[in-house]
């Protein structure tokens, strides 16, 4: 597996511990529809939310944050991806929510957790 392949399975590990200490239950990991993909899908009972998480991890974030890698494409893509999750497992009723989950590795042992809640929203109908 490529270093960077790695340091996105271990972010990914990150935050699901991450919002698992925070009551939410993980639903699925790596989620793929078509060529598109997201990295958590979480539940939260109360109040009831269904939360889409796009991870970013960066072992040097001196440069730039890892959330600044998510742009207009990767957001449609999120889009379409979560249209089909909620057709697929006919949670139509749940209301969403769309997170990143930036993680920041320079210091492997203790790593930067930044949490976006609702850190974009979709404008209109799903794709």
């Amino acid at each position: 597996m490529a270093a960077h392949n790695e340091t996105g399975k271990k972010g990914e590990d990150i935050a699901a511990g991450f919002m698992e200490a925070k009551g939410y239950i993980i639903l699925d990991r790596n989620y793929r529809f078509e060529r598109a993909e997201i990295d958590l899908v979480a539940l939260r009972f109360e109040p009831a939310v269904l939360v889409f998480i796009e991870v970013k991890t960066r072992t040097n974030t001196r440069d730039s944050y890892p959330e600044e890698s998510i742009g207009p494409k990767k957001k449609k893509r999120i889009f379409k991806v979560a249209d089909s999750y909620i057709y697929e497992k006919r949670m139509t009723r749940v209301p969403i929510r769309f997170d990143i989950i930036s993680i920041g590795m320079d210091n492997p042992e203790h790593p930067m957790i930044y949490h976006i809640e609702d850190a974009f929203r979709l404008d209109g109908p799903f794709l």
